[in-house]
């Protein structure tokens, strides 16, 4: 078992093997769109999304926590408020603060141009739910399905980056102690060689507690459900995802920004489970 530490805000496991790795310069914030379960689908949403928001360390503490805090405070004179991508489209709580549309859109143009400023590698996974269950055997949790072929897409990019033996952490926010220590377990079975490689990948989770303001967590929640909105609708309008087509980790490297992401930084299962190979 690995070692607990932390407070009431946030916890992490550290596997006794990882305690002597240096720390990599990235850092991994989650966050998901749906609900993962099969048993009750619903027609308008029928899939499910985690988005892994890769950061380089210093940009993120150079550039996007003082960007997003000097945001706040023009907004809402202060840098308590926790931006979620439901609230902000419903203009609820925090954010029925619009005396009118235009100041909405202008709103929403600078938070639009932080997040192309942000720099940020994008992984993602979405589990086609009906495609799923109709399958003769299924997971149990999709989510865990998600989790393995995201963390595979975060070490090929560190692999790129020669960061691959150093420790990553992935931030990801509390649900509930069942829910916590199910998702511990399995990031554990994953990074302990259940993964394409077989072999043991250097990383160590990190919950927070959803009240924590962090500037990585608010940023991943806002990508999570426009990469869904373009896998039921691609034809459709979608400007938030046009926005994070470049961040996707591609095929090429970052020279080919924008362009073969899917399979990449965009994977999507049952789909995946038949394609996926070892790269």
């Amino acid at each position: 078992m690995g070692r607990w530490i932390g407070g009431d805000c946030c916890r992490e496991n550290i596997m006794p093997e990882q305690e002597t790795l240096k720390y990599s310069n990235y850092i991994v914030y989650v966050d998901e769109s749906g609900d993962h379960g099969l048993k009750s689908i619903d027609k308008n949403y029928p899939i499910f999304v985690l988005a892994f928001c890769i950061f380089q360390k210093q940009h993120y503490s150079d550039y996007v926590v003082s960007t997003l805090q000097k945001f706040k405070f023009k907004h809402f004179g202060h840098d308590l408020v926790i931006l979620h991508e439901r609230e902000i489209r419903k203009e609820k709580n925090d954010f029925n603060i619009f005396k009118n549309r235009q100041e909405r859109a202008e709103f929403i143009e600078e938070l639009t141009e932080i997040i192309k400023n942000s720099n940020f590698i994008l992984t993602s996974c979405v589990i086609q739910k009906e495609h799923l269950r109709s399958r003769e055997s299924y997971p149990d949790n999709p989510y865990h399905l998600a989790l393995s072929a995201c963390l595979e897409s975060v070490y090929d990019f560190l692999i790129e980056k020669n960061q691959q033996e150093n420790l990553t952490h992935v931030v990801v926010e509390m649900r509930g102690k069942k829910e916590d220590k199910e998702l511990e377990l399995e990031f554990r079975r994953i990074c302990a060689g259940k993964n394409k490689y077989k072999q043991t990948l250097p990383f160590a989770i990190k919950f927070a507690d959803k009240r924590a303001n962090s500037a990585g967590l608010q940023l991943a929640d806002l990508v999570a459900r426009p990469i869904g909105m373009y896998t039921l609708r691609p034809n459709q309008a979608n400007r938030a995802f046009s926005v994070l087509k470049p961040e996707f980790y591609c095929q090429g490297g970052r020279g080919n920004t924008g362009k073969n992401f899917e399979e990449w930084g965009l994977k999507r299962i049952p789909h995946s489970l038949k394609s996926e190979k070892p790269r």
